[in-house]
């Protein structure tokens, strides 16, 4: 019975690993998408640029906003995929976001432009930008956390493609912490941004956005092999029966 807790502990580990290097390298490579759709935020930030230490301490706090804004969604959209993975889909729902993922990716623009998901909340974002908007007018340091917080807010693709993982954890703590670590990954970019403006010329910006979908349909991949339960270690962890509850687990 110890040996078989002991599988079950070291594939729950190997799956979470691969699961928050996919939210990592999402949130890196997504960051580029970022500085197009919120660098404009980041470029009016209104932080001291004549003391390093004030400023260093504003960005972070703007930063830590918009994890904590990720993480919340992360908890939210986790809970979801918690429900579901009750009733015994956890494999399939992994499946199945995977193959949404790709979808998504493969389909053309004009066909999912057609289904905009975020028309509903459109009252909601028109009241979180003019939220902004008077944010970024002040220079306290809860200011800087405020515009971070309602940033993570904002509709965007690549982060629709991080709640897609969040649901697909089948848990409200990691899915918080898989927002989290997407979150992660997108600060050195939109660091960057804030320190230099626009650093990248446009002919890097489109190959890189170029190459995001591609990572995109690889990390959907790589969800549809972890519900396959192929005995991958890190990527498809094979399903392991649990001696104690006598169900399969992860």
């Amino acid at each position: 019975m110890a040996i078989q807790e002991r599988e079950v502990s070291i594939q729950t580990r190997d799956s979470l690993l691969a699961m928050l290097l996919s939210a990592l390298i999402l949130g890196l490579l997504g960051s580029f998408h970022c500085v197009g759709m919120c660098g404009p935020i980041a470029f009016m930030l209104p932080v001291d640029r004549t003391n390093s230490v004030k400023k260093v301490s504003q960005i972070s706090i703007y930063h830590f906003g918009r994890l904590l804004t990720y993480s919340i969604i992360g908890f939210f959209f986790g809970l979801i995929g918690k429900s579901l993975s009750i009733f015994g889909f956890q494999q399939q729902l992994s499946i199945f976001i995977g193959i949404i993922m790709i979808v998504t990716i493969l389909l053309p623009y004009k066909t999912i432009s057609k289904y905009n998901f975020s028309k509903p909340l459109f009252g909601v974002i028109s009241k979180v930008k003019s939220s902004l908007g008077k944010a970024l007018k002040k220079k306290s340091l809860d200011t800087f956390f405020t515009i971070g917080f309602l940033n993570g807010f904002l509709p965007c693709g690549l982060v629709y493609m991080a709640v897609f993982g969040s649901i697909a954890s089948g848990s409200t703590l990691q899915g918080s912490l898989y927002m989290f670590v997407f979150g992660l990954g997108t600060i050195p970019l939109m660091t960057t941004a804030i320190y230099l403006g626009k650093f990248l010329n446009t002919t890097i910006r489109q190959r890189i956005q170029k190459a995001i979908p591609v990572f995109v349909v690889l990390i959907g991949i790589l969800f549809i092999l972890r519900g396959l339960g192929l005995g991958i270690p890190y990527i498809s962890p094979a399903p392991v029966l649990d001696a104690v509850n006598g169900v399969i687990c992860e």
